[in-house]
């Protein structure tokens, strides 16, 4: 069992180095200039982090905490932002390439890598290889870091061995809500960046910070790991405290609010009202993230009426010393 979360462990972190390395080598590509590689310095914590975790906690993962998820955002967040601001710079003078939004589309590209290393078997089979990954699309390529960065986030999440004091149960919570959550980021990134007039560079900047700022749901597990602390908290404790109460309610309230659907609808208000870009998916998304802002404050003020109408009656109840 050791032996299996060690595994675990090292996978998990292997992972997050491979595909940050493919995020490098795509920047260094798309800028012609080796000393992006120099981005790889950032995997450094993740290894450091990997040692002290095998070393300290057999790989064992903290509790409301994740180390190496945290770390793994800050060594790939980087590099899409580099390609994020290369692309919208360069938008307009993309070259001719593959986009993978059809199965023929993407038989072609299969057909060309299978011809090109035919052709030049015998010669440099991993310049082909690269040549052939050069003819997808920048913006495809973006995104397919976008879609496996958040797989690999929930996929990672799994493989780790469990924290102190978190249950399958609270991990299999926690898994559904990073799916969710993936779904809204992923969404909001493809959606609101295509909206990304040429004259309007500045927005790149808002929609990648707010990005950034939301994908730091995932290194937290306030939200759920919390849930099994509020049950075994002491009746004396309840009534007097409500954080203390209703802590995994208040911290999913918080997330929604501060994190992830305010943000997100604060930035597509500015999209439609102030860069004057208005679509239907733009308007329906607007409007869910506004009905779960408004959703997340009204349970904030019901979880508060109830608490204080459980302590009036409960202050009620008792006798008079």
């Amino acid at each position: 069992m050791v032996l299996f979360k060690f595994l675990c462990a090292i996978i998990t972190r292997g992972l997050f180095i491979l595909l940050s390395l493919i995020g490098v080598w795509r920047v260094t590509w798309v800028k012609k200039d080796p000393i992006y590689w120099l981005l790889t310095l950032l995997f450094l914590p993740l290894v450091v982090e990997m040692i002290i975790t095998l070393r300290q906690r057999k790989g064992q993962d903290y509790k409301w905490f994740s180390p190496p998820i945290f770390v793994f955002l800050l060594s790939i967040i980087p590099t899409i932002w580099i390609l994020e601001l290369n692309h919208q710079e360069d938008k307009s003078s993309d070259p001719q390439c593959n986009k993978l939004n059809s199965w023929e589309n993407l038989r072609r590209v299969i057909h060309l890598n299978e011809s090109m290393v035919m052709k030049n078997a015998t010669i440099d089979y991993l310049a082909s290889v690269n040549q052939i990954f050069n003819t997808v699309c920048s913006n495809d390529w973006i995104l397919a870091l976008h879609q496996i960065l958040l797989i690999l986030l929930i996929l990672g999440k799994w493989l780790l061995p469990l924290g102190g004091g978190v249950t399958r149960d609270e991990l299999s919570q926690l898994l559904l809500i990073f799916v969710g959550t993936a779904a809204d980021i992923l969404e909001f990134t493809s959606e609101t960046l295509s909206d990304v007039k040429e004259s309007s560079p500045q927005l790149v900047y808002i929609i990648l910070a707010v990005w950034t700022w939301s994908m730091l749901q995932f290194p937290l597990h306030l939200a759920v790991v919390n849930s099994k602390q509020d049950e075994d908290v002491s009746p004396g404790v309840q009534e007097g405290s409500l954080l203390s109460k209703h802590s995994t309610d208040i911290w999913s309230i918080v997330e929604a609010l501060f994190i992830q659907d305010g943000p997100f609808l604060v930035v597509r208000l500015t999209v439609m009202f102030h860069f004057k870009v208005f679509h239907q998916m733009l308007c329906f998304f607007a409007i869910k993230n506004f009905l779960v802002v408004i959703l997340n404050m009204y349970r904030l003020l019901v979880i508060f009426q109830d608490f204080r109408s459980s302590r009036q009656s409960s202050g009620n109840g008792n006798p008079v010393l």
